[in-house]
């Protein structure tokens, strides 16, 4: 394929190629009863609308909504916004597109870091606790689970919602609880152990290929009774592990979120799930904010009142984001 044209970039009259994610696909009939493909498209800089009119039986059997797809297209105006008219269509994955620069993060929001890094740098703690039943019982966990823990997101629709962002946001907790710990005289290692943790569920209660949703086991039992259950099943592999110790990691696993209305069994009863629990909400809020302000579309320093913290949010004297 020649150079990948994004989103942004699509200007009247272009021949464009490149990846985009089809979040909608339609079939439909026109007036005269000829079928046709409705599609939404998006990718990391935009949103565009996209028809398909011509082999439409050919391409409708290719790919499907939350697809990746490889297209080549026509730009033209309707209603004066872009509309792709698509020549042709495939579903794009890497086996088959990577040698043409198909990468999963060109159609969909991902972490800035490379997700290898910090595998690289979550790793390297681990190895250097000194607590050798919880080093194990991470480094366990941590090696069965490594491929979905490299891409998955932190949530649906709330904070690090996007590819890689539960790694982003562990390394991030990681960061602060080798800091705060020490400063508080808390078990480390403890600590650690419980921001390693505490959202392991999430790789089961959540779906992500491209999309992000929940699964039926995610809706109907959720993310913290999920990681329990997976560190129950760790520790018994485990020779000898401390049933004192188990006790302390899973009552941080069932008090991380403090509130019983976010779904928290317990409250935080000791210290160290104390500041796990607070931890947490720092930085998902933090991400929260960052998100809220990068995605405001309005002029000026501030944002509009349309996002979790219902205020006008300050970007800057300059309005710049």
């Amino acid at each position: 394929m020649k150079s990948i044209v994004p989103i942004s970039k699509f200007k009247e009259g272009d021949t464009v190629q490149g990846f985009y994610l089809c979040v909608e696909k339609h079939l439909r009939h026109t007036r005269a009863g000829d079928l046709y493909l409705d599609l939404v498209l998006k990718d990391q800089t935009g949103q565009v609308q996209g028809k398909v009119w011509d082999k439409v039986e050919k391409f409708h059997q290719k790919f499907s909504s939350g697809d990746a797809v490889a297209i080549k297209g026509d730009v033209e105006l309707f209603m004066d916004r872009p509309q792709l008219n698509v020549k042709r269509i495939n579903k794009a994955t890497v086996q088959n597109y990577a040698r043409y620069g198909f990468d999963p993060a060109l159609v969909i929001p991902t972490a800035e870091a490379d997700p290898k890094d910090m595998w690289k740098e979550i790793n390297t703690i681990i190895g250097k606790m000194g607590n050798l039943k919880l080093k194990k019982l991470c480094h366990n966990i941590y090696s069965e689970n490594k491929e979905k823990l490299l891409y998955h997101p932190a949530s649906v629709s709330m904070h690090h919602n996007y590819r890689s962002g539960l790694l982003e946001h562990i390394l991030s907790m990681v960061r602060l609880a080798k800091y705060l710990s020490p400063h508080y005289q808390l078990d480390t290692d403890l600590v650690l152990t419980g921001v390693l943790l505490h959202n392991i569920g999430k790789l089961q209660e959540i779906e992500s290929n491209y999309e992000a949703s929940f699964s039926e086991k995610g809706n109907l039992i959720g993310h913290i009774v999920i990681g329990l259950e997976m560190v129950r099943e760790a520790t018994k592999k485990i020779k000898k592990f401390p049933q004192n110790l188990l006790l302390k990691v899973e009552h941080i696993i069932l008090a991380h979120q403090d509130k019983y209305q976010w779904q928290s069994p317990k409250k935080p009863a000791f210290k160290e799930a104390l500041l796990v629990h607070l931890i947490d909400l720092v930085d998902a809020q933090m991400n929260i904010m960052d998100m809220a302000i990068n995605d405001d579309q309005e002029e000026g320093d501030f944002t509009n009142h349309h996002n979790y913290f219902r205020i006008p949010l300050y970007k800057g004297q300059d309005g710049t984001k």
